[in-house]
């Protein structure tokens, strides 16, 4: 029996093309790609400035004792009201409730922020999970031609960027964001154009039993 209702989180290595794949893949399927979209969102949702979620977003905590012990990570549930209402922990709290609310709601892809990892921990049986990767030199190329940036400052972008991203997954999930076992299907981009990245995806979905 085919499904209709599926959810695609994607996290992706900066450069790798997992943000242009995604939204080429959304539009294809006629359904909504959530990257920047969910900070907008949040911050209506919450009443807390955008600003705020900006300042935070992808970017790890800065409370030491989940830094230091390993299998700490904070509580993913119930934003938390008072003083501590613009925390990192607090801020996350609300994007994840938007996210399981809009994956619950509709058929979606998810960009980042560690989605992949909230929506599993609701044991939600239609949710994809992608890691999209390139070899150096391909992400490289691609910055500079999307960031109109020179060699220099494309590879400054991509070791800081990762790093961020790095460090976030760390933090909320207590995972490491390179470790393929956390995902259903890595893609590496280096090999394959977008059309075909588009391609790949929704041969997988298929694979898995539900429709579009």
């Amino acid at each position: 029996m085919k499904k209709d209702h599926f959810v695609i989180a994607i996290e992706r290595q900066y450069g790798s093309g997992g943000r242009i794949v995604g939204k080429m893949l959304a539009k294809e399927l006629g359904i909504h790609f959530y990257d920047e979209e969910i900070l907008k969102i949040t911050s209506e949702t919450s009443a807390i400035g955008e600003q705020y979620f900006r300042l935070a977003d992808e970017k790890a905590g800065n409370n030491l004792l989940y830094r230091i012990v390993k299998e700490m990570k904070p509580d993913l549930y119930r934003p938390k009201k008072g003083d501590r209402l613009t925390t990192p922990e607090n801020l996350f709290r609300f994007q994840s409730d938007v996210i399981r609310k809009i994956a619950e709601e509709e058929t979606c892809i998810f960009a980042g922020r560690c989605a992949n990892y909230v929506l599993e921990q609701e044991n939600m049986d239609e949710l994809i999970r992608i890691f999209v990767y390139a070899n150096m030199d391909t992400r490289v190329r691609r910055v500079m031609d999307v960031d109109k940036v020179d060699e220099k400052e494309a590879l400054k972008r991509i070791k800081r960027i990762d790093k961020e991203r790095q460090e976030y997954h760390k933090y909320f999930a207590g995972r490491d964001w390179m470790d393929m076992e956390d995902y259903d299907l890595p893609i590496n981009s280096s090999r394959l154009e977008f059309e075909e990245m588009v391609i790949l995806i929704k041969d997988y979905v298929r694979l898995k039993g539900f429709s579009f």
